[in-house]
């Protein structure tokens, strides 16, 4: 690949709603923004059992936007194919994460446990995508990040997570990268949300990737929406 190139791979969410993944390959650096399980159908979830077009050992860094299962789900079998950089995210997605893995796991194993007890399984013997232990050799990576400051996540690159008002903790993501600026919006929030900070607006983006999911409805207001 040439060196000053700088190479953007939808794994996931592009052409359909879960399964979140961007790949940022620089030639010499590859960061992976978000991590997500596809759900919903079954020709969906069985893009789950595919192995990524990239060696996932060669993965630098997994920046997440926030702790949704189609944002973070996939990030034990990541783990489990090969992967050990760091896991960076603020900590109430990191939190909420950690639940929301150990929680898929468990479900996960008694699928299988049932699929090998009751014999419907095309596999022998039926086995989960991941399990507790992968969970557990996963949260290790996991680095809390602080919101609205510019971090150096990689030699060379710097990261700002800058909340958007999905849920607690969730951000966009702002990339820089040589001399460019790179912002994956992630799920984005409203403005007038009773319980989070409103979501902030990037001041510069040279190119700029944006969730559409729900993108042409309105959100009725929290209060007049009260019996």
């Amino acid at each position: 690949m040439d060196n000053n190139k700088i190479n953007i791979h939808f794994l996931g969410a592009a052409g359909t709603v879960t399964g979140s993944k961007y790949l940022v390959d620089t030639g010499d650096k590859k960061i992976l923004i978000d991590c997500g399980l596809f759900q919903g159908l079954k020709e969906l979830r069985l893009k789950n059992w595919e192995y990524p077009p990239v060696n996932v050992a060669d993965i630098d860094a997994v920046l997440l936007t926030h702790g949704h299962m189609d944002h973070t789900g996939y990030l034990p079998r990541l783990v489990k194919q090969g992967f050990k950089g760091p896991i960076y995210g603020t900590n109430p997605t990191l939190d909420i994460a950690k639940i929301i893995l150990n929680d898929s796991a468990k479900i996960q194993e008694q699928e299988a446990e049932r699929a090998n007890k009751e014999g419907y399984s095309k596999h022998s013997p039926a086995e989960p995508l991941y399990d507790l232990n992968d969970v557990e050799k996963t949260i290790p990576y996991f680095k809390g990040v602080p919101p609205s400051q510019w971090l150096p996540i990689l030699k060379d690159v710097k990261a700002r997570f800058q909340y958007n008002g999905h849920i607690l903790g969730a951000t966009y993501i702002e990339l820089d990268l040589r001399g460019k600026r790179f912002v994956f919006s992630g799920d984005i929030g409203r403005t007038n949300d009773l319980l989070l900070f409103p979501p902030l607006k990037p001041k510069k983006a040279d190119v700029l990737f944006i969730e559409s999911t729900y993108g042409g409805r309105f959100h009725r207001d929290e209060v007049e929406a009260l019996p």
